[in-house]
């Protein structure tokens, strides 16, 4: 895993089966879950966009500070792009839906992206795809890096939306579709999947990774209690997320088949939670829930957090963990050539006499 571009976090990793439960000591209500699907706009809009906007372009007007504060969306955007390994296919035209900085064609262009130190040396992915459409609301952040040289190794077309909620591409317009860390802070997750779904080609992927679950269970359990013990009650501070046990069930429900969701955890070391909130400014990645005008956290419930933190995750060092939980997921759209399941009780084989002679 490469160094991460600043002295103060560091990264680590811990990986989670999806079946195993999550194992912290207080419950967090803060878990998007859906039940339907629908094809309009969601009756509650969790997240104020406008406001995720303007976060992201403040971002991009620190160039030097928000590119310290990739390291994350670096190493996530490297995860998605190592799944391309496994698909032998050539893919003419791609989209990168919410690209941010366009960190995915910076992972895209990397020589030798194979992990597999045992495998001869592979070419850049980025030499099986003609076109990249790296589509963001934020002109800023899309354009931010428009002058490095990982622009010159694949062909990239840059596109400004008015909200990546609503795709405006025509149907089956795509060979291949990728979003790395931005579907987190869509309101109508369901749509969205089923727009991606309609401008995908026949038998196309889609490979996604977007925070979710007990991303940031540390800073959820200290601030609940550094303001319960402060104010008398708590404020949704940290943003609620979806669960790995509901992005399948949305995959499915847009259409995809062939599905594929796995998650992992990366621990990032800061040396206290003042050094975490800015970092996490630093990547756009601040609340953004409707209703936050509830006015900036109070001094005394920052050091109040900061000292619970540290008392209840801390390291042995004096530094703190922060996890972020990424959920990644591959459907595919379905084509008439795909690999299809054989009708219900047309097996040949008794599977229970398979196993006893086994």
């Amino acid at each position: 895993m490469p160094a991460c571009t600043r002295s103060s976090p560091s990264l680590g990793q811990t990986w989670h089966r999806i079946s195993q439960p999550c194992s912290t000591s207080v419950r967090v209500s803060s878990r998007r879950t859906y039940a339907i699907h629908s094809s309009s706009a969601p009756r509650f809009q969790v997240f104020n966009r406008r406001t995720k906007w303007l976060q992201k372009e403040r971002v991009a007007s620190r160039p030097e500070e928000s590119r310290q504060a990739d390291y994350l969306k670096d190493e996530v955007a490297i995860r998605v792009s190592e799944r391309l390994l496994d698909i032998n296919r050539h893919f003419p035209r791609v989209l990168d839906l919410g690209a941010n900085s366009c960190n995915l064609a910076r992972a895209l262009v990397r020589d030798n992206p194979d992990p597999d130190p045992g495998k001869p040396e592979s070419v850049p992915l980025s030499k099986r795809i003609s076109e990249l459409i790296a589509a963001d609301s934020s002109k800023s952040l899309l354009y931010r890096d428009a002058d490095h040289d990982f622009n010159k190794k694949l062909s990239i077309k840059r596109q400004v939306l008015d909200d990546e909620e609503t795709i405006p591409y025509e149907p089956e317009s795509f060979d291949l579709v990728m979003s790395s860390l931005s579907m987190h802070w869509i309101n109508d997750l369901p749509g969205v999947l089923s727009q991606i779904n309609s401008i995908l080609k026949p038998d196309c992927p889609f490979i996604g990774a977007m925070l979710g679950g007990d991303t940031l269970f540390e800073l959820r359990t200290s601030l609940q209690l550094a303001e319960q013990e402060r104010r008398g009650g708590i404020s949704p501070h940290v943003s609620p997320l979806a669960d790995v046990r509901d992005v399948g069930g949305l995959l499915q429900k847009a259409g995809f088949k062939m599905l594929t969701v796995d998650v992992d955890d990366i621990i990032v070391d800061y040396p206290d939670t003042f050094a975490l909130m800015e970092d996490l400014q630093a990547m756009g990645e601040n609340n953004a829930i409707v209703g936050r005008e509830m006015g900036p956290i109070r001094r005394e419930v920052l050091m109040a957090n900061d000292a619970i933190y540290k008392a209840l995750h801390g390291n042995e060092d004096g530094t703190i963990p922060a996890t972020f939980r990424v959920i990644y997921m591959i459907g595919w759209k379905e084509g008439e050539n795909q690999p299809k399941p054989l009708a219900r009780g047309s097996g040949e084989v008794n599977l229970k006499e398979y196993l006893e002679q086994k």
